[in-house]
């Protein structure tokens, strides 16, 4: 997909040389004194007096040869209340309707640019984006979506530029996400996740190491190695390094789960919908699609990617319920629930993390049913040790619409997983499940500002639209370019300040 900003209004929408003009609108067009200066605006006048497009909810007006206009389809998307994911949803309507017209060249604008225009902007764009998106991969025709080109008309190519290179990233970003999650695990295992993380390492400023099982072992990650052992799949630590400051500035952590297929172990599941545990790696997979925006904007920060890659099955050798195992930092874990597995890699990950000295760690894992029962797909759950942190990730999921929820991290959530045989329990109780998780996970933090995002309900859909959502990498790489902008606006302000000294007089 290519994506192009350009100047336009309406009238030069209307000349627009391409397939289809979308035109997001929110808000009826009226008759001003003048004649309208477009077939565009005639046509938004007209579709506004008579009603033909509605604005008490997203609706869409499809138009073919309109007199006046050069592309052969114009596509009206009314935005309805004007709420943020209405916009959402009216782009990506308009978007599903192009691509049945099997149109190439498109151009998307709006009626109008209001003073947050610039958030518009980047939901529009990512719309487009997820609209545009096709699962091929395991599909013996390959049937991609016919757009290939994508203008996006703005009043002011210079005043958007930023928002643009930073949205069109994020969907780039949002997209390897998706591709990977949807993979079945058979197309995704973790020795295929360690291959995409290489390929990500032949863009500038990108680093990747892979340490295998004896490297694991040797490193004393007994829990991760646990996991692993039911598989004859060897595990992968992959060790993903974005570099775009001096070595010396603490970096970023991020720790993506990736259970590449998790069948519950001994535990076994349920049969039903167990297809859809091949999305147990979509916190591994937002790790890719964050390293994809960084590798196209190169932003002045550092950040590392960790993902423990592994499967989850009930071989020979497999961990049993009642196994005990030790971590990296020696603690041991009663493992009384061979399916929560997830914080068994992670833990042992947070350990290992520290050896980077972060100014920050978090963690991005589809983790707990219970977590899709108290907020269901519209909020990922946040979990954090650290205020400044917390709001700062809260900040960017309002920013870039990929909605989080604080949790609590009460100490006595933790008591439910004592236990008589090791140093704490796998899981504890029914209740507040995603709570005694994030607790669990909390042991295996050091002194770091730490977050974690439970995912479990946001990262993908079922039924009809069954695939991966790409999220939190919206939020996360919103996060990071803050961090960035904090940077550069501190190194601005000490290159501006120059100290005072006295100047003695002959």
């Amino acid at each position: 997909m290519n994506y192009k900003l350009v100047t336009t209004n309406l009238s030069a929408a209307a000349q627009f040389n391409g397939d289809a003009v979308v035109v997001i609108v929110d808000q009826p067009t009226t008759q001003s004194g003048t004649a309208p200066q477009s077939a565009l605006e005639a046509l938004l006048i007209d579709a506004s007096a008579s009603q033909a497009l509605a604005f008490d909810a997203p609706s869409l007006l499809s138009s073919f040869a309109i007199p006046g206009v050069s592309a052969k389809h114009v596509v009206l998307a009314s935005t309805g209340a004007g709420l943020k994911h209405d916009l959402s949803k009216a782009a990506s309507l308009a978007i599903t309707t192009v691509k049945k017209l099997r149109a190439k060249k498109v151009l998307v604008c709006f009626s109008t640019l209001q003073p947050e225009s610039l958030l518009r902007l980047t939901n529009a764009i990512q719309s487009v984006a997820s609209a545009c998106y096709t699962y091929v991969d395991t599909k013996s025709v390959k049937t991609a979506s016919s757009i290939v080109d994508v203008h996006i008309g703005v009043s002011h190519v210079r005043q958007f530029k930023q928002q643009f290179d930073q949205a069109t990233a994020i969907a780039s970003g949002v997209q390897l996400s998706m591709q990977w999650a949807n993979r079945p695990a058979n197309y995704a295992t973790p020795r295929m996740l360690s291959a995409a993380a290489q390929e990500l390492a032949k863009h500038n400023n990108i680093h990747c190491e892979v340490l295998g099982p004896k490297d694991v072992k040797k490193l004393g990650m007994g829990c991760f190695a646990g996991v692993a052992q039911g598989s004859s799949e060897p595990l992968q630590l992959i060790v993903l390094r974005y570099t775009g400051q001096s070595n010396a500035d603490h970096p970023t952590v991020l720790v993506g789960k990736g259970i590449t297929f998790d069948s519950g172990g001994i535990s076994i599941k349920p049969s039903a919908e167990m297809d859809e545990m091949k999305f147990d790696m979509c916190g591994a997979a937002s790790v890719l699609g964050v390293f994809q925006g960084l590798a196209q904007l190169q932003p002045n920060i550092n950040v590392v990617g960790l993902i423990p890659a592994c499967e989850n099955l009930p071989g020979p050798d497999a961990v049993k319920p009642g196994d005990v195992l030790t971590a990296m930092n020696g603690q041991t874990v009663e493992v009384l629930n061979t399916d929560a597995e997830g914080r068994l890699i992670l833990c042992d990950t947070l350990v290992y993390a520290e050896r980077f000295q972060p100014a920050a760690v978090i963690d991005i894992a589809t983790l707990t049913g219970a977590c899709v029962v108290a907020l269901g797909s519209v909020r990922s759950a946040l979990f954090s040790n650290d205020e400044a942190l917390a709001a700062s990730l809260v900040h960017a999921a309002d920013a870039s619409q990929d909605l989080c929820w604080r949790m609590p991290l009460d100490e006595a959530y933790a008591l439910g997983l004592k236990s008589n045989f090791a140093d704490v329990a796998n899981v504890a109780g029914r209740s507040a499940g995603a709570v005694t998780a994030a607790k669990f996970l909390q042991r295996f933090v050091g002194k770091f500002p730490w977050a974690h995002l439970d995912i479990a309900g946001t990262a993908w859909k079922s039924g009809a639209d069954k695939g991966a959502t790409g999220r939190p990498v919206p939020l996360l790489l919103t996060y990071l370019l803050a961090q960035s902008t904090r940077r550069h606006n501190h190194d601005k302000k000490a290159r501006l300040t120059v100290p005072l000294t006295k100047v003695k007089k002959k």
